[in-house]
């Protein structure tokens, strides 16, 4: 009890998709077809890039971590969503709720900063090709990884512990298909500006810093291609760092739609489709988006057919 009689909240109802219950059926093939296409073009690109030597570079290596990353955020969000689509709703104990937040937060925080690795590798292979085998030597990239993933971890652990110390007396209904920060904030009968404030001073280096590092290496890089003197050779060398750029775009993109636009200016189902962007179909487009284009790509995956029908003869 809190306060003599009120209940606190021990566990809480996500509405899901209930406000397109006629949708019902599409929406659950639509969220299992994305959830098994990511799952399984996610885990062939990580196949490919530890098993074939061509693929063994900074730039496959650091995609593979965000394809890990990809498959880890879906298979946090997805089946919960699909158990909501079903059952026009699904139950989760707050501490539960609290523990998608930190996973899914912690995922989100660990692909702004693969991201921009990403682009400081495209940056040192276009404007210092000498140096960039001695700059993005393996060891130098598992560090960093691993940097990334353990601060991204921290950082939300934080926000997720600041959380926890609030008082949740009712109600317990989120109107959402997985718990977000802010949902989680309206529920709490606490104080929340502390909260709210930390959040924010932890966005800058978590999505600011990465984002200003990813705008100056790319300007950085625009530049090395101008000063370029025939058209073939600019458009080999960007198209070197054309889809990372693609995806940075939808990733910020939907990122800031969601998180800096007014709550007010963006009605529930809005949202819930923008976060379903990100949450989901983002994942399942960077592989493709990766691989569609890229030649060392498609030859790897032709190799890795043809040995699995060798054996299979």
């Amino acid at each position: 009890m809190n306060g003599g009689n009120v209940t606190k909240v021990t566990e809480v109802l996500l509405l899901g998709f209930r406000n397109f219950h006629k949708l019902k059926g599409f929406i659950f093939v639509c969220l299992l077809l994305i959830y098994c296409v990511t799952v399984c073009i996610n885990l062939l690109i990580i196949i490919l890039v530890s098993s074939s030597k061509s693929l063994h570079s900074p730039m496959y290596f650091f995609l593979s971590q965000l394809s890990l990353s990809d498959i880890l955020l879906t298979t946090d969000i997805i089946p919960n969503a699909l158990v909501s689509v079903i059952n026009n709703g699904s139950t989760m104990s707050l501490m539960g709720c609290f523990s998608q937040f930190y996973v899914f937060g912690g995922l989100e925080s660990s692909e702004c900063f693969i991201l921009t690795i990403m682009a400081y590798d495209r940056y040192m292979a276009i404007c210092y090709p000498l140096r960039y085998s001695l700059m993005m030597s393996f060891p130098t990239c598992l560090k960093s990884v691993l940097c990334s993933w353990l601060l991204s971890f921290i950082f939300i652990l934080v926000t997720t512990l600041m959380l926890s110390t609030l008082e949740f007396c009712g109600p317990n209904v989120i109107d959402h298909f997985f718990c977000d920060f802010a949902p989680i904030i309206e529920l709490s009968c606490s104080e929340t500006s502390a909260v709210q404030m930390e959040v924010v001073l932890l966005s800058i280096p978590v999505m600011v810093f990465p984002l200003i590092i990813i705008i100056v290496s790319y300007g950085c890089i625009v530049m090395a291609i101008l000063r370029l003197s025939s058209n073939i050779d600019r458009w080999k060398t960007f198209s070197t760092c054309s889809s990372h750029l693609t995806v940075v775009c939808i990733f910020y993109g939907t990122l800031i739609t969601i998180y800096i636009l007014p709550p007010k200016g963006l009605s529930l189902s809005i949202s819930k489709v923008v976060s379903i962007l990100y949450t989901m179909v983002t994942p399942m487009l960077n592989p493709l988006i990766y691989s569609l284009k890229n030649k060392d790509i498609k030859d790897a995956v032709k190799h890795f057919a043809h040995i699995w029908a060798h054996r299979a003869l």
